[in-house]
């Protein structure tokens, strides 16, 4: 998994009033779970940018005042009308015990089924997984290229090296669903194989006729 980097400064204060007058500075209150001691910070809101409108995951290497910690974003809340980053929850790393993130799923390739007029839905667009920090990806990616309509994948059929998904096993990740263009094809290919197999027959009739009026008469 990336890596990038984010520097904070310790709270001083703690509370809900402290809290608003950072968010006035454009200051975001966050904090570090799951070390020796929870960590109270800020971080200036624009910074968060690169971060929270990625898609991917990363680990974010803090470095809080001289002090530099391996975190891993747990939880993001936004302003409900503004939309902007009010608190960060952070997990703090450590290479030998386990972490529960939540990744988003990608899929590549072109299914079959949307080639011949079905639609892709994703179902699923996150799964969260269970693994060794050095086990996780940024994504999952999922080929879909031989997914025909009416077939789906599921969390069962998701295999990831190291990972455990903690997510339903018959939950569909993503499927083909049948459309209206799918059923008009579907229909004009059978019509097309029922007109190949008797399209020869007035044909041989026809070369029969000619061939007895070609014929001499005796």
């Amino acid at each position: 998994m990336k890596s990038v980097a984010l520097t904070g400064n310790k709270r001083a204060e703690r509370g809900s009033s402290n809290a608003n007058a950072l968010r006035k500075e454009e200051k975001v209150p966050c904090v570090i779970y799951g070390g020796k001691e929870n960590i109270h910070f800020t971080v200036n809101e624009i910074a968060f940018g690169k971060i929270i409108n990625s898609p991917e995951v990363f680990f974010v290497d803090l470095d809080i005042d001289g002090t530099k910690v391996k975190t891993i974003i747990q939880d993001v809340q936004f302003h409900p009308v503004t939309d902007r980053v009010t608190h960060v929850d952070f997990i703090e790393v450590v290479d030998n015990k386990p972490l529960i993130v939540s990744l988003p799923v990608f899929t590549t390739g072109a299914s079959r089924g949307v080639l011949n007029g079905g639609k892709l839905r994703m179902v699923t667009r996150k799964l969260k997984v269970k693994g060794l920090p050095a086990a996780l990806p940024e994504k999952i990616e999922l080929d879909i290229t031989n997914l025909r309509i009416g077939q789906s994948i599921k969390v069962a059929d998701v295999n990831l090296d190291g990972l455990s998904i903690l997510d339903a096993a018959n939950a569909v990740v993503v499927a083909v669903k049948m459309s209206r263009v799918a059923v008009a094809e579907e229909e004009e290919e059978a019509e097309g194989e029922e007109g190949a197999e008797t399209g020869d027959a007035p044909a041989a009739e026809e070369a029969e006729a000619k061939t007895e009026e070609a014929a001499p008469a005796e």
